[in-house]
């Protein structure tokens, strides 16, 4: 069975994109470090841990989405709503590169690719969903699970369409673009819906335990009830 979902692994791209796609994993990683300490405080840095290690966890667990095709967490939305978009890209990046160097989950000299396909554009994309819909997601709880299962969708869309970009600056094959991009972003809307299941679960578990612990609902005071 072939998994997706969304680690590139070393020979698809060239070194020139190689390298231009690491430089930018380590701009967009820097700028979001600068930001994260914004955010951090007592109660986005634990968790900024748990969001690390759930995502972490769940990306060794595949879902079938087609005949002979699974797909896994990429965690971006999530993070993003969770712990926000700076820390989330962050979380996110931990994750991507533990699974390459522990588990060899995307070559070494695609890992600029994978932080930025799944730790930028995954939790930027998701992030910028959240924001469009926040005067929804403060209303209520429903409101936010709703808003983390699209955010979940469009940010796995989102790195597949960053892959899709890479692959036509430094692929190493010969393929047609139309139809590579057409397979890759279709099957990975079928992951995305997966995926926000998964992330919707998630954050309506938290929003209804802790929704002081919830990055979309920072402006409400702490420990201020949600409604259903």
């Amino acid at each position: 069975m072939t998994t997706l979902a969304m680690h590139a692994s070393d020979g698809l791209l060239n070194a020139p994109a190689s390298l231009l796609f690491g430089a930018v994993a380590v701009l967009g990683l820097a700028v979001a470090t600068a930001g994260a300490r914004r955010d951090l405080d007592d109660r986005v840095a634990p968790m900024a841990g748990l969001v690390a290690a759930f995502v972490f966890a769940t990306q060794m667990i595949n879902f079938p989405v087609l005949p002979g095709v699974s797909g896994h967490l990429l965690g971006g939305a999530l993070a993003a709503i969770l712990v926000g978009p700076w820390v989330g890209a962050l979380t996110v990046s931990v994750v991507v590169v533990l699974q390459a160097l522990l588990f060899a989950d995307g070559g070494l000299t695609a890992l600029g690719a994978n932080l930025t396909n799944m730790a930028l554009l995954a939790t930027i994309a998701g992030y910028l969903v959240a924001l469009a819909s926040r005067r929804l997601v403060l209303r209520s709880r429903s409101w936010l699970v709703a808003t983390a299962f699209v955010a979940a969708i469009v940010s796995t869309v989102a790195a597949a369409g960053g892959f899709v970009m890479e692959y036509a600056i430094g692929g190493q094959g010969a393929v047609s673009m139309t139809g590579f991009a057409t397979a890759l972003l279709g099957v990975h809307l079928l992951i995305g819906i997966g995926e926000g299941v998964i992330t919707a679960l998630t954050v309506g578990a938290v929003a209804a335990v802790r929704p002081d612990l919830v990055y979309a609902f920072r402006t409400r005071t702490a420990g201020a009830e949600v409604a259903a």
